[in-house]
């Protein structure tokens, strides 16, 4: 990448640990400064920053809650004037349900903080980062992108955690709508969907899931991995799946096609 304020820099939500890190460090490796975020700077975080800093890249801790809309602009600009200004922007922070169980005993606290953390801070921080990019002039070498990390549950159901599908769904059309805005603008947005992956946030289900897999869930019987994440978003946020945006990646070894 180039030197000075022209080069890539990128943003990851939730990056701290599993596919937000798999991702930050994928980006590094294409020579994206990186600015890596978590909802508070604790040790996770540092540890994230050293091993980033550790293959060569520029990283800072961008620590702030997603949640919290009012502070998205101030981050934005924390950011910005470490890194320089940003050209990508990866909305992968998200949380699971409070507690697994029957969709009629979900509960109103569980539903919010889906809806708050998957849905609503994703299309805040989409809005605040495109306004930002909308607002100066922008290098014409440079691919500018939005890569949200929803998950197959945006169209597939998960009974026991329904507050959790419900706000990827919703996240899935914020990609469709943000895409359909900022393509006029040369800005591409990508909606990026994990089926089973290893992870610390799948962790108590991985060894059951691992077992649909090799038995037929999937078609690559097996589960994902984080970097295999890293690496669609790279290719992304790299524009090298030129002339499209909007577009859905079902990551999930096919897990999704339709078949008897």
């Amino acid at each position: 990448m180039s030197a000075g304020h022209t080069h890539a820099a990128a943003l990851v939500t939730g990056s701290s640990r599993g596919i937000g890190f798999a991702i930050a460090a994928a980006l590094a490796g294409e020579g994206f400064a990186i600015a890596l975020n978590g909802p508070v700077d604790g040790k996770e975080l540092k540890a994230a920053e050293n091993r980033i800093r550790s293959s060569g890249a520029r990283v800072m801790r961008a620590p702030f809650d997603v949640a919290s809309i009012g502070g998205h602009d101030a981050a934005l600009a924390e950011v910005e004037a470490e890194l320089g200004p940003l050209t990508t922007l990866v909305n992968n922070a998200g949380v699971g349900v409070l507690s697994r169980g029957d969709l009629l005993d979900a509960s109103q606290e569980s539903f919010d903080r889906c809806m708050a953390i998957n849905t609503k801070a994703m299309f805040f921080l989409s809005q605040a980062f495109a306004r930002r990019l909308l607002s100066r002039e922008r290098d014409p070498d440079r691919f500018h992108s939005i890569v949200n990390i929803t998950s197959a549950n945006a169209s597939a159901v998960a009974l026991p955690r329904g507050e959790y599908c419900a706000s990827k769904a919703a996240a899935a059309m914020v990609s469709k709508l943000f895409a359909a805005r900022l393509g006029p603008e040369n800005i591409a947005v990508y909606d990026v969907q994990p089926g089973l992956i290893a992870t610390e946030m799948t962790a108590p289900v991985i060894d059951s899931y691992r077992e649909r897999a090799e038995a037929g869930l999937t078609l690559f019987p097996r589960v994902g991995q984080p970097e295999e994440i890293g690496r669609i978003v790279a290719t992304l946020a790299t524009g090298r799946l030129p002339y499209t945006t909007g577009q859905t990646i079902s990551a999930d070894a096919g897990m999704l096609v339709p078949r008897f």
